[in-house]
């Protein structure tokens, strides 16, 4: 994709005050000791390990921010990602193939990444038919028609890996089938794929899979865990480093639910802290809120032995090898706050080229800065940088129109906006 497009999908996500899907890594300040951190001590040696981290939040303390970075240099590293959002009905972690179908759904590669201007995640046939190429070939695009000797290339090295479960190897080769010469009419191709993906993603019934496809099994509660494994063994086959699973905990997600389903997800997360030295080429980063560790009722303070591995988030700036990186901890100065408003000055101005000769010099921009910051109260239930974010494109626009407003007034017409929404 394009700078230009990027920049201004960054400048219209701002304006809203929203993290942009794309491009934070054009305005990231404070962070990059820890991001050095992750690609020293984890990214380059997932292929050989499984890593488990977890980040502790506040409601606005910038998870969703840090997330779309951390997806973008895991993109840089070569990795697969797949974000998951954690919540009672869709996706609990007592339900751990619930966990294993979404993690399916929100995979995407860096090719998809690149080449796309949606915020919807690549559907996992990308990721099969761009392994599909690369086992044959080498190279990860391919035509929508293959030869034979690519197809049998690819199947020899998937069946020699002992990673991956038997079944999950029949579904990616009957997938890969539909890409040969004598495949029916693309209609049929599509419609084909699409049952090949409910597998995945654990819709459907055993017998008519077994029927079409061949296999013995579907995945469910018993098996998910160890086709995570699969997964992840399918993941480092393709030539990828590993897979990235950004685990995103709603508010209050086990607030509601029953003790045993609370005590399963204990298990579940617990279960997955103990093995995950043994699942080769998987980072999960769980992220969750303060309650998380401390709520009497549905935190992990109730569950001593997992409360004991995970440990308490601590009030310092968080480190790579640190088990929680707590972002409550971390105290954006005014130096850096104006330093990402001069970043975003130059992501405007590459978005709206037109508008780069009557934008505010970085000097103003600082002084702009600076105002908000003594207008803001510490208290306001809207963070800094949230407004800081949407009244620096609204004070840009200001110039764009040359009708320039003071500070006071911008702040005051992007407060009242923001405290009207939800």
């Amino acid at each position: 994709m394009e700078k230009r497009q990027i920049s201004v999908q960054v400048i219209e996500s701002l304006r809203r005050g929203l993290p942009p899907q794309r491009g934070v890594d054009l305005y990231s300040v404070g962070g990059e000791k820890l991001i050095e951190g992750v690609k020293k001590y984890h990214l380059r040696g997932i292929a050989e390990q499984g890593i488990i981290r977890f980040i502790n939040g506040s409601w606005g303390s910038g998870k969703t921010h840090f997330f779309r970075l951390f997806r973008e240099v895991a993109f840089q590293g070569d990795c697969l990602v797949s974000n998951v959002e954690l919540n009672a009905n869709d996706a609990a972690l007592n339900k751990f193939e619930r966990i294993f179908y979404s993690i399916v759904r929100n995979i995407s590669t860096p090719t998809y990444f690149r080449e796309h201007a949606t915020a919807e995640a690549a559907p996992f046939g990308t990721v099969v038919r761009e392994s599909l190429g690369y086992l044959a070939t080498g190279s990860r695009t391919i035509t929508n028609e293959i030869p034979h000797e690519h197809y049998t290339t690819a199947c020899g090295v998937l069946m020699a890996d002992h990673s991956i479960d038997v079944d999950l190897k029949k579904m990616l080769q009957e997938y890969w089938k539909t890409f040969l010469p004598e495949a029916p009419e693309p209609s049929i191709q599509e419609q084909t794929r699409a049952e090949i993906l409910q597998w995945f993603s654990g819709e459907g019934m055993l017998g008519q899979y077994r029927k079409r496809f061949g296999v013995n099994k579907i995945v469910n509660k018993d098996n998910a865990k160890l086709m995570l494994q699969s997964l992840a063994g399918f993941v480092r086959l393709s030539g990828y480093r590993g897979l990235v699973i950004l685990f995103d905990e709603a508010e209050m997600t086990y607030s509601t639910v029953r003790k045993t389903a609370l005590r399963e997800a204990h298990n579940n997360l617990l279960s997955l802290i103990n093995n995950i030295e043994s699942l080769n080429g998987l980072f999960l980063l769980y992220a969750t809120t303060p309650d998380f560790y401390t709520h009497p009722k549905h935190g992990i303070v109730i569950y001593g032995a997992l409360a004991t591995r995970i440990g308490k988030p601590e009030s310092r700036i968080p480190r790579a090898l640190d088990t929680i990186w707590n972002l409550d901890a971390v105290e954006t100065s005014l130096p850096e706050y104006q330093d990402a408003s001069r970043k975003i000055r130059q992501v405007y101005a590459d978005a709206f080229a037109q508008a780069a000769l009557s934008l505010p010099s970085d000097v103003d921009v600082d002084k702009f800065v600076t105002k908000l910051h003594e207008i803001h109260p510490s208290l306001s239930h809207v963070r800094f940088w949230r407004a800081l974010m949407t009244a620096l494109i609204a004070h840009f626009d200001d110039h764009q129109e040359g009708q320039i407003r003071p500070a006071q007034e911008v702040y005051e017409d992007v407060m009242e906006r923001l405290r009207e929404e939800p």
